[in-house]
């Protein structure tokens, strides 16, 4: 093998800038003719893994093999699945990387991608599963997708296939930064109050404080501005805008409720806009005296037909949309070029006599200061101000309509902020350097010789106002709202101006509003609204939305009083910035890795003051406008938290949940135990939660709440087959806890051994102080048919818990847990209901078919059906008296499985607490009884005492409970415990334990000695002699439970322990047996004898 160190490899001018060559290896270079070596050089196959026309591979073939692999790429033919025509391995396919036989893909783009996105195929890396083990032998390669099966890519899914397809087939318009974002912003910044109101404010606030006022506004929409850009760099951006930057920050219950309002607030502003425009329409007509009806009359007629008219444009798409934005544009920068040239036109007579002087020093000075009047005050002044510096989410809210949102997004919407607010700026400075506060109109007002100005500038400029203090002036800064007109080099353009602020504003919102709504109702966060998500043409036009918005502007245009609900729709704007900052915020604080936003000029906390701020504004603009938007807001935040919406979108909400869990577990590591704080904190070998639901649910009744809960499997056999198992099941039986409502995490290992595997369990579960103290599991029923080794496993599982120093807990009920066999029939009976449904519905089809036959036709096959009918039917009837012969067998089984979830009625709690283990055999019932399900139950007690001693071992005990604080209803003292038991029980025990024992002392030496080596397990008569008494007293107690505790809700009794390579394993599930047979449901319970209960405070 040799390298081809041609240059020519190196200058090829098609070549990509990363390539990676793979190296022919010959197998057999014997064979290679003479010629072949001297007339050819090397040959290497080089394969691109960047982007390529028609994603194929680039490949030089050895002599005379492109014919073949052009057959096989026409054909698809291949040999034992090789990709390579000339492959020497017959037997398995080698995928190639870097010139190695391995299926590792080299970094792409498209292993990253959503599925169904737009911008490209989702593309599959092979699983580490595949890497790890062998190489796959049977791959499929199709022609269209050569370059991803030999990086080791599956093909994508339908519906990334169907999504490329659609975008192919319409052909999306997108928008660049300057038409899609810049344009949209400064039309929607730029309103009617640059025109008509800018004045007014100079002239109450003065230049000093009104650039001030336009500064502060400026700070607000700067910082959301910043906190907008810092968002949408982060990740790619769909369509929805505000909606979308909020919901995948913060998740859907802040993104659900401020995007509901956040739709409705745009549909309103577009008749707040349109009525602005007819109003301005009707004072035109007013003045020419042609009104069609009346002023308000006027105003509906005006703005139904301004509105309808702009649905059309927003109906025909986005692109004729955009084109009579920048229509608008040009005449709005026109409309203000207009006026700083009016500004420097020498002013006549008329204009001196309303204010207008031009640019003027003393004018300007007089101006500076404050002169607020009629009650207005800074914080008023700002409130009417700010909705001017609102529409910085004019670009954001069509961000799915954008080419690159992550760059258009942040350079747009900064540099129209910018634009604005110099605009603004320099036509409030402009405005009042050049017009006084008071102006009466008259001409003939001039100064008087003689006459003192006091200071007035009119008055140093020659004319006389003096009287505007004493009665109404029409003119001046504070009088005349059409200041612009008057000072302009041509008023009709600013008119022209106050029409393109209006219309580009009302267009602007009514293609918002449909575009963040119908985001809102893709997501499906609200489920009824899901018809209005479908999206119609090129740019997957939301029509239903369109619709909807114009009703809801036309229903607020006929009522024409938009003064009540214009500061309602300014808040709602101002919540939506108030959580675009937060969501800034709270993704910094949450200190995500995935929080990369490529916009780096933000600031967590500035992101934080900005918030406030918003929040501030809505107060001061106006106070019950805010309370009536949080009210609004969080009851659309319950309803959404409430109803739960199946979305997961790595909301820093989550990572905060993250943050939160790991810094409380850190912090509580540090906290030392107390006995006060103990609570039992569970391990429940439950195997798959649904499979033992009545262990599950006893255990969840003394943890939810109170204590950890881990339900845990083990898995044994074959290594891989076992992790392939449960690594496929762990994401749904969590999922099947929480559906559940049980507070319970699952585990699951892979052990070669079950002894092994809750060994293992024992030892790593938990995190820090949050570790399991106590071990629950369900009486082995089965014990005396399992083999030697499960026995040996399941005592073993004992003996590790008192090893580890945990609490013990074997729970037995009559019928047992395990309801898999119930299961299996459901899912059997659930299997033949589906297939009865779509054999009916074939014959169905098939009847339907054949009634567009002739006549014998239909005979013929109606006979056929009649037959397969039948045996349908007669095979349907079999399997359901088979269902129904096991759903009988198993019916007491299955109401045993939910004996826990129910309430329990009025009964007792029988404890048996026989011996002191710390205090967890009393501790149990007790929480038990303060659990709902159980509050009915009573507490009785029973314990071990002398027969002459009875009254003073009741004292005792009821003095040690009341100073445990734990309520019960009787104390019995059981005197006779350590009597033998009647024949009876006894010749049962004897008879139980039989078949394991050895019987050694009937046999000689050496045989007992090889029964000893074979069968180490059994009972041998010294054992059984040695703890005779033990056994006794295990039969006996069965004796006492049948009679005092037959009739309890619940037995919680003593659980007695095997000395460890003592007792044997038989010997002791014997003892577990007869102690609890014949029962109502039986704890057997067992501390690691450290006090769990305390009488100090």
């Amino acid at each position: 093998m040799s390298m081809n160190n041609s240059p020519n490899v190196f200058l090829d001018p098609n070549a990509n800038r990363f390539q990676v060559n793979i190296i022919n290896e010959s197998h057999d270079n014997n064979e290679t003719p003479q010629e072949d070596v001297v007339s050819d050089p090397p040959h290497y196959e080089e394969t691109s893994f960047t982007d390529e026309a028609h994603n194929r591979l680039r490949i030089s073939y050895r002599p005379g093999k492109r014919e073949l692999y052009d057959n096989f790429l026409q054909n698809g033919e291949k040999t034992e699945a090789s990709l390579h025509p000339y492959d020497t391995h017959p037997k398995m396919y080698y995928l190639q990387t870097f010139g190695h036989n391995t299926m590792d893909p080299v970094p792409k783009i498209d292993y990253y991608r959503n599925t169904g996105s737009v911008s490209g195929n989702k593309l599959n890396r092979p699983s580490l599963l595949e890497i790890h083990e062998q190489l796959a032998k049977n791959i499929a390669v199709s022609t269209g997708s050569v370059e991803r099966v030999a990086n080791g890519e599956s093909a994508t899914g339908d519906e990334t296939a169907v999504g490329k397809e659609e975008e192919n087939k319409t052909g999306f318009v997108k928008f660049g930064w300057v038409k899609g974002v810049l344009v949209r912003c400064m039309l929607n910044i730029w309103g009617v109050m640059l025109f008509i109101r800018l004045s007014w404010i100079v002239g109450q606030a003065g230049i000093g404080l009104g650039v001030i006022i336009i500064l502060l506004a400026t700070m607000v929409t700067s910082i959301t501005g910043l906190s907008t850009s810092a968002i949408a760099t982060n990740g790619f951006v769909r369509g929805g805008g505000a909606y979308y930057l909020i919901s995948r920050s913060l998740g859907p219950e802040f993104g659900g409720s401020i995007g509901l309002i956040f739709a409705f607030a745009n549909a309103v502003a577009v008749a707040m806009y349109v009525v602005g425009f007819a109003e301005t329409v009707v004072e035109l007509l007013k003045e020419s005296d042609t009104l069609m009806v009346d002023e308000s009359n006027d105003i509906r007629i005006i703005g139904t037909i301004t509105v309808v008219c702009l649905l059309g444009i927003s109906v025909a798409g986005m692109e004729w949309e955009a084109k009579a934005q920048v229509i608008l544009l040009i005449v709005l920068l026109i409309a203000i070029v207009n006026f700083f040239i009016g500004t420097v036109i020498p002013t006549n007579n008329e204009k001196k006599a309303r204010g207008f002087f031009n640019y003027q020093a003393s004018i300007f000075a007089e101006n500076f200061g404050p002169d607020f009047r009629s009650g207005e005050g800074f914080f008023s002044v700002f409130a009417i101000f700010f909705p001017a510096a609102t529409g910085i989410l004019a670009g954001a809210n069509i961000s799915g309509d954008l080419e690159d949102p992550q760059s258009a997004i942040p350079k747009g919407t900064m540099l129209a902020i910018l634009i604005t607010t110099i605009a603004y700026i320099g036509v409030a400075i402009c405005a009042a350097s050049c017009v006084v506060r008071d102006a009466t109109g008259n001409i003939n007002d001039t100064v008087v010789p003689g006459m003192s100005c006091n200071g007035s500038s009119a008055c140093g400029l020659g004319y006389d106002f003096s009287r505007c203090a004493s009665q109404p002036c029409d003119y001046g800064l504070m009088n005349n709202f059409q200041v612009m007109s008057m000072v302009s080099g041509f008023g009709p353009l600013i008119t022209a101006g106050i029409f393109s602020a209006t219309l580009s504003s009302a267009l602007a919102s009514l293609v918002s509003a449909p575009k963040v709504f119908q985001a809102l109702c893709k997501d499906n966060v609200y489920k009824g609204l899901h018809f209005f998500a479908k999206g119609y043409g090129k740019n997957n036009e939301p029509i239903r939305g369109y619709v909807l918005t114009f009703l809801i502007a036309m229903a607020f245009i006929l009522i024409a009083e938009l003064n009540t609900i214009a500061p309602i729709i300014s808040n709602f704007f101002l919540a939506s910035y108030a959580l675009i900052n937060f969501s800034c915020f709270h993704a910094s604080y949450a200190k995500s890795p995935g929080w990369r936003p490529a916009f780096r000029y933000y600031n967590m906390w500035v992101s934080l003051f900005g918030a406030f701020l918003c929040c501030g504004v809505m107060f001061v603009i106006n106070w019950w406008a805010a309370l009536i938007t949080y009210a609004i807001e969080f009851f659309l935040y319950i309803y959404v938290t409430y109803k739960k919406p199946e979305v997961n979108w790595g909301s820093s909400t989550q990572a905060l949940y993250y943050i939160n869990a790991l810094d409380s577990a850190l912090a509580l590591t540090t906290v030392e135990d107390h006995v006060k704080n103990f609570r039992p904190q569970c391990i429940a070998l439950t195997g798959a939660p649904m499979i033992r639901p009545a262990l599950l649910d006893i255990t969840h009744t003394f943890t939810k709440n109170n204590g950890l809960c881990i339900c845990c499997e083990v898995y044994t056999g074959p290594r891989k087959l076992c992790v392939k198992e449960m690594n496929s099941g762990m994401a749904k039986k969590q999922a099947w806890l929480t559906k559940n409502k049980r507070k319970a995490f699952y585990a699951a290992v892979a052990a070669d051994s079950f002894r092994d595997g809750v060994k293992s369990l024992l030892q790593a579960s938990g995190l820090g102080r949050m570790k399991p103290n106590t071990l629950v599991i369900g009486f082995k029923k089965d014990w005396r048919s399992a083999t030697a080794t499960q026995v040996e496993n399941y005592v073993g599982v004992i003996h590790d818990a008192f090893d580890f120093e945990l609490g013990m807990i074997i729970v037995r009920i009559s019928q047992g847990f395990d309801i898999s066999q119930v299961l299996q029939v459901q899912e059997e009976l659930e299997k033949l209901e589906q297939e009865r449904l779509a054999l009916e519905a074939t014959i169905k089809e098939n009847d339907f078919e054949e009634r567009k036959s002739g006549i014998c036709g239909l005979f013929k096959k109606a006979t056929m059906l009649n037959i397969s009918k039948s045996e349908t039917k007669k095979e349907h009837t079999i399997n359901t008296m088979q269902s129904m012969h096991v759903g009988e067998f198993n019916q007491k089984l299955l109401e045993a499985s939910t004996q826990f979830k129910k309430k329990q009625g009025k009964g007792t709690i029988d404890i048996w607490w026989l011996f002191d283990d710390g205090g967890l055999t009393i501790l149990i019932p007790y929480i038990l009884t303060i659990r709902k399900k159980w509050k009915n139950c009573k507490l009785r007690i029973f314990t071990g005492g002398k027969v002459n001693r009875i009254e003073e071992e009741k004292l005792v005990m009821a003095s040690l409970l009341s100073k445990f604080r734990i309520k019960f209803a009787d104390i019995n003292i059981i005197c006779d415990i350590n009597i033998k038991p009647n024949k009876e029980s006894w010749k049962f025990f004897e008879e139980m334990i039989e078949p394991y024992r050895l019987h050694e002392s009937c046999k000689d030496i050496t045989t007992a000695e090889k029964l000893k080596r074979e069968t180490p397990w059994k009972i041998t008569d010294a054992e059984l002699e040695a703890f005779k008494e033990k056994s006794y007293r295990q039969v006996r107690l069965n004796e006492l439970l049948q009679e005092h505790s037959r009739a309890a809700n619940l037995i919680v009794l003593s659980l007695p322990v095997a000395r460890k390579g003592v007792v044997s394993d038989y010997l002791y599930m014997a003892w577990l047996e007869i102690l609890s047979k014949n029962l109502p449901p039986v704890l057997m319970v067992r501390g690691n004898h450290k006090n769990v209960l305390t009488f100090y405070s």
